[in-house]
């Protein structure tokens, strides 16, 4: 596409080799995939709403990366990104997802009666079960790039949409600005809510502009079911309960995510999905089932997917209850003073 953005613009008064970034230190797989040659070809484009391939990188360039951990380091400002700078971002996601080809489809699953077992978790083990989401919403750009105005119309169609939900997905929407620091710390001491952005890289991507502004939280009656807004993506989507039913934490995940999708898409603006990509979202880590992985403290561990890109939401579940199943099991025979190397899965 013809390059439409005066401060890039600007910036072709130099050559590409006087713009090329100096990635000599860094460890993240956009450095992994940019050449002089891709950054020539693609530093003139841009997306329809502005989006260049320097702020593609940014977030990569400003930050090297740790030596043994490889982070993304490239971010998407719309969904036209994946498009008009795939010569870069297709390197990527096939780096990134295991070799997931340009050619290659994504699959969807949420018939949760298709994930086998999962109501059975030891709760002596299991603490507490999550199944976790990100959707974008087609028609807006992604939180990176996104104006203030924009942000505020995703957080206003966001209410409507939540506020028309019923039963047990009955709830309420908590805008942060509104909210006292004991309320919002409260929140995020229950895992409910998110803290604002202090990683470098979401800092360096853009995604902590004019907070709180247009951020907020919205979550049923129980407390089981919790919608993000204006995080890293548009919406992330969370449900969850003490234990180890996995099962009835995923069937409320389907049916839940399933009645948002209906809302949005009769407002006329059904969620961001490709058949190569599955559903977009703004780090091309995320991108297919759209799940997010999180943290562990002390003792306790979140086990969760690294790969989301090819495998469906019931793939990925049924990855985790098999696999939690197996850590357990281990768990048991150790704490008997067993051996588990029978146990142990083969390397690949």
């Amino acid at each position: 596409m013809p390059f439409g953005n005066t401060h890039n613009a600007f910036k072709l008064n130099f050559s590409a080799e006087e713009e090329y970034p100096d990635l000599t230190k860094h460890n993240n797989h956009m450095a992994k995939a940019l050449t002089p040659d891709i950054y020539k070809k693609l530093r003139d484009k841009c997306t329809p709403s502005g989006f260049t391939l320097d702020d593609i990188i940014q977030t990569g360039v400003d930050n090297p990366g740790h030596p043994y951990i490889m982070t993304v380091g490239c971010v998407a400002g719309d969904e036209e990104s994946y498009e008009v700078f795939k010569d870069l971002l297709d390197k990527v996601i096939e780096d990134r997802h295991n070799g997931y080809k340009p050619t290659d489809k994504h699959k969807t699953d949420l018939n949760w009666n298709n994930l086998k077992g999962g109501d059975d978790l030891d709760p002596n083990y299991v603490l507490s079960s999550r199944v976790r989401t990100g959707r974008s919403i087609k028609g807006y750009t992604l939180p990176p790039h996104c104006s203030r105005g924009e942000r505020r119309a995703i957080e206003n169609l966001s209410i409507k949409a939540l506020s028309s939900l019923t039963g047990e997905f009955k709830g309420k929407y908590y805008p942060l600005k509104d909210m006292t620091d004991a309320e919002q710390q409260q929140l995020i001491d229950d895992h409910f809510l998110f803290d604002k952005p202090v990683s470098p890289l979401l800092l360096a991507a853009g995604m902590a502009r004019d907070w709180p502004d247009a951020r907020g939280i919205w979550h049923n009656d129980n407390k089981s079911f919790l919608v993000w807004v204006n995080e890293e993506d548009h919406l992330r989507v969370i449900s969850m309960e003490k234990g180890g039913n996995m099962k009835t934490v995923f069937k409320r995940f389907c049916e839940g995510l399933q009645k948002i999708e209906e809302i949005f898409k009769s407002a006329g603006h059904p969620f961001s999905w490709s058949e190569h990509l599955g559903y977009i979202l703004t780090c091309p880590s995320n991108l297919g089932t759209g799940g997010v992985d999180t943290a562990a403290v002390g003792g306790t561990f979140d086990i969760s997917n690294a790969d989301r890109l090819g495998f469906s939401e019931v793939e990925q579940v049924q990855m985790v209850v098999d696999g939690v199943k197996l850590m357990i099991e281990m768990e048991k025979k150790l704490e008997k003073g067993q051996p588990i190397d029978d146990l142990v899965p083969a390397q690949k």
